[in-house]
């Protein structure tokens, strides 16, 4: 009341509450009217020209009209490419609705977690559980999908073991079993709460429906009146125990908030399912699809072609006698072709005039054929030199040659379009040889030739990665004898000093507040990337290494904090000293068997990764290590409402691992409440609630 900005903030606060800020289209809703949809409800032209309702969500229900969410998903484009590409190379046609649900290979590849590129199941969590789980019917994978979210995935190990017969499945009452032995005594599905109060209460199917909506809405006022039913239907129906039935609702008001919709997780399932065949029956066909619906997506790409060599399946690079559009598998082999659109700088034009020419003339058999039928002003100068770039002609002439006669190749190419526009032809006519000079492609040999680098930077940039080998190949010896792999360095080394090494990939320079360069620079070794940090006085030592695609040798410290100094889990590495290490060096380079050493982390900050990771005390190494701390904030008043306010705003914008309690009265009537959320303890905010609260009633222990 003393500060009018403050008074006038408030006021202005209590005029806008209410008011609607914004309103948004659903992405996939769909209203559905017995007749045209302006006669039950006004429409608007939204964002991107599209027409909705007026009315939100709830007022359309009222209505009685139908809302249906179609979901659109990319992976259903990835089967139906698949299953083209298979009538396509093994003439096998695959009708998916009558896949039986009990395939062996199918439920060996999901118990091996060979996921990757497999819907809803290729994250390396969902991976480790499969592997824990073994899969053996349908059923299990529809529960995986529902159970793999934030919140049901606590009861995913209870699901396991009971699964598996480490524990004894149990129902709390006999008449659940029904609902629940698909699940193995575990409550997962909505449908599984409406069955249980339909066989077991006695509820119709809309009683039913209207627990579910409520409990998964928290709705207190329904289910105040629904748990009277529920318990004296049970009561009345099955001879259940009050107290049971008691217990029972307590447990199901906490457990279905979290349940999720069988029939869309059976949907995905299905889904799922059906991916999984398609890779295991048919891995190259299946693989082909996968890149195809990722052309674009470099990251995705580098992945999929990984799992490829994982399953034994070659990547091969574009070539026109054998590359389509998208990418293909070579018939009879266990080979993939890259796709032709993936090539930088080649449009989908193009690469159809290509096809165009193979499927009139046949295989094309040096380059002169390939220039005479292929229309040069749809598969121009620059599409053409991507393409001898990415190693699509490599089987009629050498990259070399032909990027050093580029002028001659597209000149020859120009003169042939020309003579075929004037309709000169080379033919008899009326007895008498028409005189046509046909132009001849001479490429001069004494031209520049690339090496084997270079060449891989060109499939870097046009491929969007390496294809035909990794640039550090031939540095792997030196690398691992002489460096720490860039994946091994954990949050929990923060402090270390280490030596790694890779390629640099990207460089960022700043100038600091004291005019001084500084830089940032990402490194990149086999499998993973890191960022390096260079304060101006390293950087001024080392300036000139810091190129693109040279590869160093770097000693520096590990980094794994913020700028405010508190904990990170990014970890990034402080430089003190680099050199470059060239390919003569790491060829000549002798390896002595001795691979460079991890150092050790600090047994505090590798417990709390192991728990962050989700890994228990029995894990190995990490048993016998200290347990995790906790914050306690004590307080007297638990009712000073701007108090706990303030308490989690605070807790809330430092994210972390550790536990808070609350200790809440005086001591002789004292409550403990363990709050939801977890925090970093960093010393701004210890000293950020002491200020709060006092400085003696926050305690770390």
């Amino acid at each position: 009341a003393n500060n009018p900005q403050s008074k006038r903030v408030f006021d202005l606060a209590v005029q806008l509450e209410g008011t609607i800020r914004s309103h948004g289209v659903h992405a996939a809703g769909v209203v559905i009217a017995p007749d045209e949809l302006v006669k039950f409800a006004p429409l608007e032209m939204a964002q991107k020209g599209v027409v909705a309702t007026q009315y939100s969500m709830g007022p359309v229900e009222e209505l009685g009209l139908l809302k249906m969410d179609f979901l659109g998903l990319s992976n259903l484009t990835t089967i139906n490419n698949a299953q083209r590409i298979i009538k396509k190379v093994y003439g096998d046609d695959i009708d998916l609705g009558k896949l039986a649900l009990n395939d062996q290979d199918t439920f060996k590849l999901l118990q091996a977690g060979d996921t990757t590129g497999v819907f809803q199941l290729e994250s390396s969590g969902m991976k480790r559980y499969l592997k824990e789980l073994k899969p053996t019917v349908f059923e299990d994978i529809v529960a995986m999908v529902a159970l793999y979210r934030p919140g049901p995935m606590q009861w995913i190990d209870d699901f396991i073991a009971r699964k598996n017969g480490q524990k004894q499945i149990e129902y709390l009452h006999p008449a659940m079993e029904n609902a629940l032995k698909t699940t193995y005594g575990v409550i997962i599905y909505q449908e599984q709460v409406m069955q249980i109060s339909k066989e077991m209460c006695g509820f119709t199917g809309g009683q039913a429906d209207t627990l579910r909506k409520a409990i998964g809405k928290k709705n207190p006022e329904t289910l105040k009146k629904l748990k009277a039913d529920f318990i004296e239907g049970a009561i009345k129906t099955v001879g259940a125990d009050r107290n049971l039935m008691d217990k029972f609702w307590a447990q199901l008001e906490d457990f279905a908030a979290y349940c999720f919709n069988k029939a869309h997780a059976a949907c995905y399932g299905l889904i799922s399912y059906q991916t999984a065949y398609l890779k295991a029956h048919y891995p190259a066909a299946y693989m082909a699809a996968l890149m195809t619906s990722d052309y674009d997506d470099t990251d995705r790409l580098a992945i999929e072609i990984t799992e490829c060599k994982h399953m034994g399946i070659e990547v091969l690079p574009p070539d026109v006698n054998q590359s389509f559009l998208e990418f293909a598998v070579v018939p009879g082999s266990q080979q993939i072709r890259f796709g032709l659109q993936a090539v930088k700088n080649v449009g989908t034009a193009a690469v159809e005039e290509i096809l165009r020419a193979r499927q009139e003339g046949g295989n094309f058999n040096s380059l002169e054929e390939f220039l005479a039928l292929v229309n040069n002003r749809v598969v121009n100068r620059k599409a053409l030199e991507s393409l001898i770039k990415a190693g699509a002609f490599d089987q009629l002439s050498d990259r070399s040659l032909m990027l050093g006669n580029l002028d001659a190749i597209t000149g020859f190419s120009s003169r042939l379009q020309r003579q075929a526009d004037s309709g000169q032809t080379d033919l008899f006519a009326d007895g008498l040889e028409v005189a046509v000079v046909t132009p001849s492609l001479v490429l001069d040999p004494a031209v520049p030739q690339f090496n084997l680098s270079e060449q891989l930077q060109w499939e870097r940039e046009l491929l969007g990665l390496y294809l035909s080998q990794h640039p550090l190949s031939s540095y792997q010896d030196f690398l691992r004898e002489q460096a720490i792999p860039l994946g091994a360095l954990l949050a929990q080394h923060d402090g270390k000093s280490v030596t790694v090494a890779g390629a640099i990939t990207e460089l960022r320079e700043i100038v600091t507040k004291t005019g001084q360069k500084m830089a940032f620079i990402k490194l990149a070794d086999m499998t993973h990337e890191l960022e390096l940090i260079l304060f101006p006085g390293a950087y001024q030592q080392t300036v000139g290494i810091w190129q693109r695609d040279k590869v160093v040798l770097v000693r520096g410290r590990v980094n794994a904090r913020d700028r405010d100094g508190n904990p990170s889990d990014e970890v990034k590495v402080m430089v003190n000293d680099a050199r470059e290490v060239t390919l003569e060096q790491a060829l000549a380079y002798q390896a002595t068997g001795k691979d460079a050493k991890v150092p050790k982390p600090s047994a505090a900050k590798a417990k709390k990764a192991a728990k962050s990771a989700g890994r228990s005390d029995q894990d190995g190494p990490q048993a016998s290590l200290p347990t995790m701390e906790r914050l306690y904030i004590r307080l007297d008043n638990s009712n000073d409402q701007i108090l706990l306010l303030s308490l989690k705003q605070a807790i809330d914008q430092q994210p972390g691992d550790t536990e808070v309690v609350l200790v809440l009265g005086q001591a002789d009537d004292r409550q403990i409440v363990k709050l939801p959320t977890k925090t970093e303890p960093t010393a701004k905010l210890i000293k950020e609630l002491s200020q709060l609260v006092g400085a003696d009633k926050v305690k770390l222990q």
